[in-house]
């Protein structure tokens, strides 16, 4: 029998019941309170609906103890933060995405605190500021000493349940809907309630976010709550969303060690602890950090969670102990209230005692890719928190960023998709607004039901759930290796079958998602051949910048799981724009470099100084970038990187590269700060303009030979610096490419032949020098190609030859190698040269001399 492939869609009953929302919030932990409030308050005649898997209160943003990380100690800076984070990442992080994080960190906690979150303070009422792993200076807020989490919760489900935003709890999502444009429309999800919402509903709403949080129960053993199944991550799979870096897995190396058979929800012994002093120690009492480190017990948690699996194996012991007996009982009662609960629970006294302790599963550095603001590859789909990937972790969390990512992200998505609303609203003026209900009233049922949708569905067995945790844990979890990963592969592979019909419940949808989230996290790891951050190969244990110093990207289709490698790059661009980009053949990280050197050429030292002297601060602005001239497109992608780069929060094309446009044609909208649209305009329009004029002036060349056989291409007659941009717009307006550079290709030319000696001479000096490299050949007399021919050309480039003079060279030829025709060719010309039959048209012009196309920016009225 064969093995059904990973579902697409979740089995389940049609919905019973259907409400309408602006924005569906999947998740009640710090991010999706956060972004619900925040959104709430930017659009207060906004219907928000929030959908919770169990009570609101629960998740596990209530069972962090740390605390958060910002720099709020005037000592401390941004940069020390960044720096922390980066070497953190182990190569891997968005430098642009963690700039976002610690530049606008303090100003979200403060606005935390306002919110009524009450953290620790000193007899002067100043914040106590503590240090945890990898951090370089005291920046963490906490609060009740070791129950932060639980304050920070408290705070922002007081502050819902006295907001008009409406909560859905017990709520499993299932699936995302789109409508005829695949656009995000909506969720259906599973309520385990009463009366009217019970069972399985359907949400509709203009902007779905996910904060569903992490997947740490796909491992036996785990600081995870019961409801962590990797639902977030599964769902967007099953959407056709890109998932990034999944197999960075992140292992907390103090966990409370319960025994070998201890299963599930394991106690989390806070890295906060070490960080008041507490250190790692062996059966013996060694302490073993000191030699591993230049910070000891306080280095990265993936360095210390190694440290302890290496000393386990070393020692044969299954457990490490961490040792704070020196705090006193005093510390441990005011400070570690919480955990000294714990351990005393669990026969464990910490101020007489060292504390056993071993890593388990913690944190998901990896998830669903999200841009700087949220957005993931599915329009109108966004993901925050945990689930997400926004660069900001790379390998491996640093500790108490997590939090803080919450924070900053929820309210850049909160603003994104406001922004988003109020574009769309001025796109429709006079137009009748399309919110559900009265202003201010409770989100209300109404008819109808999510569109049909044939993708393959399926559940699994919820008989396997514990299996796929089990071999996930013994062959997937710290230590990793070919043969361990085959292993769970192969495991997995055979939970997807099963004898028995399978009914659709809470259990057999809990497990497929694990068993989704545990395949790709498997391919993932499997193909990721180094040891990086908290991806530990022992099979390859080293580091390898030079081969995976980068992304991988897995999406679910119909045929399975596909998975593409990205370079790393640090660019300030949406995560499509980065796609866009690669798809187009051009380097994003170059791309970025050039857009970096325009902005400095056009910004100087003061910046946009009539910009910021005209226009408000907080002002926003929609324009429109419309042709006023007929032509063909090329840099769009381009061009909208240039708009990100500025903080531009949403631009959306309305035309492809490569299409050709009339005047008065709406090629690109942007919404966002007024000074940033302007700021960007002229980057943008010289980039946008000068490749268009070149795929423009491609395209009349093109429609001039077609129907001949001939191809235009272009030559390395480029702008400095431009030439891959350029080469691209010729390609854009369908034409080819020639070299990209002089290595690329041999071309003998006649300063070559009489260099050399001789025409046989300068073939056989390539082909010893470089053997296997293309080589061409330009002549200018036909009785040059037969020797050329004799020596082994490819490629004969016939130079400044007439129309005769070509006719007769293709006959001469016949077949025996490519033929392009260049020097003195015209438009006027072009399709009698093109009949003749040799195979390219080399027209310089193409990149030199095209005149750029006319685009304009226009800033809409208010």
């Amino acid at each position: 029998m064969a093995i059904p492939a990973i579902p697409q869609r979740l089995t389940a009953p049609a919905p019973g019941w259907t409400v309408e929302a602006d924005v569906v919030v999947v998740g009640s932990g710090i991010a999706g309170l956060t972004l619900a409030l925040r959104y709430a308050a930017l659009d207060p005649g906004a219907k928000v609906l929030v959908v919770t898997k169990d009570v609101l209160s629960s998740g596990s943003t209530r069972w962090a103890q740390g605390g958060i990380a910002a720099v709020l100690d005037p000592r401390d800076t941004p940069d020390e933060h960044l720096s922390d984070t980066l070497v953190a990442g182990v190569g891997l992080c968005d430098e642009e995405a963690v700039r976002v994080l610690v530049t606008e960190g303090p100003g979200a906690v403060r606005r935390l605190i306002a919110a009524g979150a009450r953290f620790d303070t000193d007899d002067a009422g100043e914040l106590q500021l503590t240090r945890e792993g990898g951090h370089r200076r005291n920046r963490i807020v906490h609060a009740g000493g070791d129950a932060t989490g639980a304050e920070v919760q408290r705070a922002l489900v007081q502050a819902v349940q006295e907001s008009a935003i409406e909560v859905i709890e017990h709520a499993l999502v299932l699936d995302l809907f789109k409508d005829a444009t695949g656009r995000a429309a909506g969720v259906t999800l599973h309520v385990m309630g009463e009366g009217e919402r019970d069972g399985v509903g359907a949400v509709r709403a203009g902007a779905v976010v996910l904060a569903t949080g992490g997947m740490g129960q796909v491992y036996a053993a785990t600081t995870n709550p019961l409801v962590s199944t990797g639902d977030g991550v599964a769902l967007a799979l099953r959407a056709g969303a890109v998932v990034r870096d999944v197999e960075f897995v992140q292992f907390h190396p103090t966990v409370l060690w319960l025994g070998e058979d201890s299963t599930g929800q394991q106690p989390l012994i806070s890295e906060a602890v070490r960080g008041e002093g507490a250190v790692l120690v062996d059966a013996g009492g060694t302490r073993f950090m000191k030699d591993v480190h230049e910070l000891a017990d306080l280095a990265p948690r993936d360095v210390v969670a190694k440290a302890i699996m290496r000393r386990m194996r070393e020692t044969g012991a299954d457990h490490m102990y961490l040792d704070a007996r020196h705090f006193g009982g005093e510390k441990w009662r005011t400070r570690f209230p919480t955990i000294h609960a714990v351990c005393l629970e669990h026969g464990i006294d910490p101020v007489t005692q060292p504390i056993p302790v071993a890593p388990a599963a913690h944190y998901a550095s990896g998830g669903v890719r999200a841009d700087l603001h949220g957005r993931t590859s599915v329009p109108g789909l966004y993901a925050c928190g945990e689930v997400a990937c926004t660069g900001v972790h790379g390998a491996n969390r640093l500790a108490s960023n997590s939090l803080l990512e919450g924070l900053v992200f929820a309210e850049r998505i909160a603003a994104d998709i406001h922004a988003e609303r109020r574009a769309a609203s001025g796109a429709t003026a006079g137009a009748a607004r399309s919110v559900p209900g009265e202003a201010g009233g409770a989100v209300r049922p109404v008819p109808g039901e999510p569109p049909a949708d044939d993708r393959p569905a399926g559940l699994i067995d919820p008989r396997a759930r514990a299996r796929i945790q089990g071999h996930m844990s013994r062959g997937a979890s710290v230590l990793r290796s070919e043969e361990s990963l085959s292993e769970v592969a192969k495991a997995l592979l055979s939970v997807r079958w099963t004898p028995v019909a399978v009914e659709p419940c809470t259990e057999s949808w809990e497990t497929t998602n694990l068993l989704t989230v545990a395949s790709v996290l498997v391919a993932a790891a499997r193909t990721r051949q180094e040891t990086r951050g908290s991806h530990w190969r022992e099979d390859f244990p080293d580091r390898d910048d030079a081969q995976w110093l980068g992304h991988l990207d897995v999406t679910l289709t119909g045929e399975g799981l596909t998975m593409n490698y990205r370079p790393h790059a640090n660019v300030a661009m949406p995560a499509h724009t980065v796609d866009d980009l690669v798809a187009a053949g051009l380097d994003p990280a170059e791309v970025s470099a050039l857009i970096d050197a325009a902005l400095r050429e056009d910004l100087g030292e003061a910046g946009d100084v009539t910009s910021i002297a005209t226009i408000p601060a907080g002002q926003v602005a929609t324009a429109d970038v419309v042709a006023r001239a007929d032509g063909v497109i090329a840099g769009l992608a381009i061009a909208e990187a240039v708009f990100a780069r500025l903080g531009v929060s949403r631009t959306e094309r309305h035309v492809k590269d490569g299409e050709r446009v009339s005047v008065g044609d709406v090629l690109m909208t942007v919404t966002g700060a007024t000074r940033d649209v302007l700021t960007a305009e002229r980057t943008a329009l010289n980039l946008l303009t000068h490749l268009s004029g070149i795929a423009s002036l491609t395209g009349r060349w093109v429609r001039a030979v077609e129907g001949t056989g001939a191809r235009i291409r272009d030559s390395r007659k480029t702008l400095p610096g431009l030439r891959a941009l350029e080469k691209y717009a010729v390609r854009a307006g369908g034409g080819v490419n020639h070299r990209m550079s002089l290595s690329d290709a041999a071309l003998i030319k006649d300063n070559h032949v009489v260099a050399s000696g001789g025409v046989a001479e300068a073939f056989r000096a390539v082909r010893d020098a470089y053997p296997g490299l293309p080589i061409e050949v330009e002549v200018d007399r036909i009785d040059q190609i037969e020797p050329v021919l004799a020596e082994g050309a490819e490629e004969i480039l016939l130079d400044n030859f007439t129309v005769d003079q070509l006719a007769e060279a293709v006959r001469l030829v016949d077949g025996r190698a490519r033929l392009e025709s260049s020097g003195g060719l015209t438009l006027a010309s072009a399709r009698d040269v093109a009949e003749t039959g040799v195979d390219y048209l080399a027209v310089g012009a193409l990149t030199h001399s095209a005149p750029a196309l006319d685009i304009a920016l226009d800033l809409r009225g208010n």
